[in-house]
């Protein structure tokens, strides 16, 4: 996935908490983040001290909910709870341990949070759905009588 790509993912899915992100996704969308956090806070402090902390806040309101919501897909694609990002609170260790988990490689095929990033979803027929079996296949006539 390419930065841009990624930066126009998470922004689409700005309030969806659900399914799951690849690691580029979600560490390119967090570098998208911090330069336009530090690029705020550098040109807005060029023109003006007051002007810089104001930019850099708006910065911050318009990633907070997208950061947070690609963190929880990242979550789950390593096959945690979202509420593993609380995490982060322990003092001292809680920090290093989440980005340990949001670095750590996803589950490779469909985990209960859904099919890996980039695969779409195989709808399940209705009857199969309710644990039916599919009917079977027809039988060729064979000559031979095998």
């Amino acid at each position: 996935m390419s930065f841009w790509t990624a930066v126009q993912t998470c922004f689409t899915k700005y309030f969806d908490f659900k399914g799951r992100a690849s690691r580029p996704e979600y560490w390119w969308f967090f570098l998208s983040f911090f330069v336009a956090y530090f690029g705020a806070g550098f040109v807005g402090g060029a023109i003006d001290e007051n002007l810089g902390g104001g930019l850099m806040s708006i910065v911050i309101g318009g990633y907070i909910i997208p950061l947070l919501a690609a963190a929880v897909r990242r979550l789950h694609d390593t096959d945690r709870s979202g509420w593993y990002y609380l995490v982060g609170l322990i003092p001292f260790i809680g920090g290093i341990i989440l980005i340990v988990m949001l670095a750590t490689v996803g589950n490779v095929g469909v985990n209960k949070y859904g099919p890996p990033p980039g695969e779409r979803s195989v709808r399940t027929p209705p009857a199969m759905a309710s644990g039916a079996l599919p009917p079977a296949p027809p039988t060729p006539n064979r000559p031979d009588g095998m």
